[in-house]
C-alpha cells in the first residue's frame, strides 16, 4: 500500500535513456488509478522532466519519500533503502558474480525485489521485455557495420547510407532509411563476389523476430537451413535477393549418441548434446545471434573453429550481430560487450585478440549489451504499454503480509525474488550464489 510510486533515473550506462513508464503512461496511473507518482529529475532521459510534470506527476532529485520505485537497469547498493519496493532489472537469478553483492545489500534491508525477467504467464512466456527491441537495434547496427565492413574490402554498398541506430530519432526513421535501402538493392543488385549473400538467425523468438522485422524491410527470400546447403551449388540465382535462414534448436544440435533430437531432453539434459552448426557456418555471410545461453549449453561457434574457417580462402562470414550478447558464450569469440559509443570490433581468429572499430584482419562482431536503449523512446514505449497493468496491482499489496497471504497478480508474485530481505520458495536455490 503505498503513498506514492518513484520512477527512477538510469546512471549505469552513460547512454542509457530508458524508462520504465512514459509520460502517457503516467498521465494514466494519475487520472485514471489515482496514483501519486514522483519522477526522478534526469537531463538524459529520453522524456523530458517537463513532459512527465504535465503528465501529472511530481518531480524530484530523490525518491525518499517512495515506498515503491520502479527502474530499468541495475541499482547502486547505496540508492537502496530499508523495507522498501524494487522493480527492475536485476539481473541475479542465474547467480550473476558481479550483481551478488547488490542482491545481498538488498536483503539487508529487508527490501522487496521484482524481477521484470521473470514475470510470465502461465505458459512461462515472458509479458514484460525490451527482446524485440533488442532484435531492431541489434539488426540495423548488424546492417550499418557490414556496410562499414564491406567498404574496408572496397565494396561501395547501399548500407554506406545506414546510421547506428542511436542516432535516429525514431524506429520509424530508421525504418525509412532501410526501407530506400532495399528499394536499391531490388533495382541494383548486389555485387557478384557477395552471392548468394546469406544472413543466418539463430533462434526464432521476441529477439530474433524484431532482427528478422528489420531485415524484413530488404528485398529478402527466406529458405531452410537444408536448402541452404544447396543453395550455393546452384549456378543461376537471383542477382537482387538476400537469403535468411532461421535455425532452431533442432537445426543447431544433435545427440552425442545420435539419437533422435528431442527439444524437451535438449532443454533437461544439455550435456548429452553437441554443436552440429559448424557445417552451416561457411554459407552465412553474416549470422545474427539471437539464443538464450549459459554454460550448461554447447557452444554455436567456437574459437577453434573460426581458426579454422579464416585459414582457408576467403571465408564468406563477415559480420556477427550477437544481439545475445553472452561473453564466451553460444559465440565465443564474443570476448567483451561493447558500449553504444563504440559498438564494434574485430577478432582475428589466428590471435585470439580484438581490435575496435572496423580495421584488421578477421570478423567484425558487434556486440551492444544494452541495445534497446538505442531505440530508448519507442522500446521505453512498447515496455510501459504492458508494465502499466501491474502498477496499480503493486502499488496497492501489502508486503508486511506472508508471502502466501501476498495479494499479487500471479505473473508478479512469481517474480517476486526478495520478501522482506528473504529470497521467496522459488528463488531458495539462489542461497549457494549468496554464500
Amino acid at each position: 500500500m503505498s503513498n506514492f510510486i518513484g520512477i527512477r533515473h538510469e546512471d549505469k550506462y552513460k547512454l542509457e535513456r530508458r524508462a520504465p513508464l512514459t509520460p502517457k503512461h503516467v498521465a494514466r496511473l494519475v487520472k485514471q488509478k489515482k496514483l501519486d507518482i514522483i519522477v526522478q529529475s534526469s537531463d538524459k532521459r529520453v522524456f523530458s522532466d517537463e513532459e512527465y510534470f504535465h503528465a501529472g506527476a511530481k518531480i524530484a532529485k530523490d525518491l525518499k519519500k517512495c515506498s515503491v520505485i520502479f527502474g530499468v537497469k541495475e541499482m547502486p547498493e547505496s540508492f537502496f533503502e530499508a523495507e522498501k519496493t524494487y522493480v527492475f532489472f536485476a539481473h541475479v537469478v542465474k547467480g550473476q558474480p558481479y550483481n551478488m553483492a547488490m542482491l545481498h545489500r538488498m536483503m539487508e534491508l529487508k527490501c522487496n525485489l521484482i524481477e521484470y525477467e521473470k514475470v510470465v504467464d502461465e505458459q512461462g512466456k515472458r509479458l514484460i521485455f525490451f527482446g524485440r527491441y533488442a532484435g531492431m537495434a541489434g539488426m540495423i547496427n548488424s546492417l550499418w557495420a557490414l556496410g562499414l565492413r564491406l567498404k574496408e574490402a572496397g565494396y561501395s554498398s547501399k548500407l554506406l547510407k545506414l546510421k547506428q541506430a542511436h542516432h535516429y530519432h525514431s524506429l520509424k526513421e530508421a525504418k525509412d532509411d532501410i526501407s530506400a535501402i532495399g528499394q536499391l538493392i531490388a533495382e541494383n543488385g548486389i555485387p557478384r563476389e557477395l552471392r548468394p549473400f546469406v544472413i543466418g538467425f539463430t533462434g526464432y523468438g521476441n529477439v530474433s523476430q524484431g532482427a528478422q522485422e528489420i531485415i524484413g524491410l530488404l528485398p529478402v527470400k527466406e529458405i531452410s537451413p537444408a536448402k541452404l546447403l544447396e543453395l550455393h551449388r546452384r549456378k543461376k540465382l537471383p542477382d537482387n535477393i538476400i537469403y535468411k535462414v532461421i535455425f532452431k534448436e533442432e537445426d543447431l544440435f544433435e545427440h552425442v549418441h545420435n539419437e533422435p533430437f528431442e527439444l524437451h531432453d535438449y532443454y533437461a539434459n544439455p550435456q548429452n548434446y553437441r554443436s552440429k552448426f559448424e557445417k552451416f557456418i561457411p554459407f552465412l555471410s553474416m549470422l545474427v545471434n539471437c539464443v538464450y545461453w549459459d554454460k550448461r549449453y554447447p557452444r554455436l561457434v567456437t574459437k577453434d573453429y573460426l581458426k579454422k574457417l579464416f585459414a582457408g580462402d576467403n571465408p564468406r562470414l563477415t559480420v556477427i550481430g550477437d544481439i545475445s550478447c553472452d561473453v564466451e558464450g553460444s559465440v565465443e569469440c564474443t570476448l567483451q560487450p561493447t558500449e553504444i559509443d563504440d559498438p564494434v570490433f574485430i577478432y582475428n581468429p589466428e590471435t585470439e585478440q580484438i581490435s575496435m572499430g572496423v580495421k584488421g584482419p578477421g570478423i567484425l562482431v558487434m556486440a551492444v549489451d544494452i541495445l534497446p536503449a538505442e531505440l530508448p523512446r519507442d522500446s521505453s514505449d512498447g515496455f510501459a504499454d504492458v508494465l502499466v497493468n501491474f502498477v496499480k496491482p503493486i502499488a496497492d499489496a501489502d508486503f508486511n503480509e506472508h508471502f502466501d497471504d501476498l495479494d499479487l497478480p500471479k505473473p508478479i508474485k512469481k517474480a517476486l525474488i526478495l520478501h522482506k530481505g528473504e529470497l521467496t520458495p522459488e528463488y531458495k536455490y539462489m542461497e549457494e550464489f549468496i554464500g
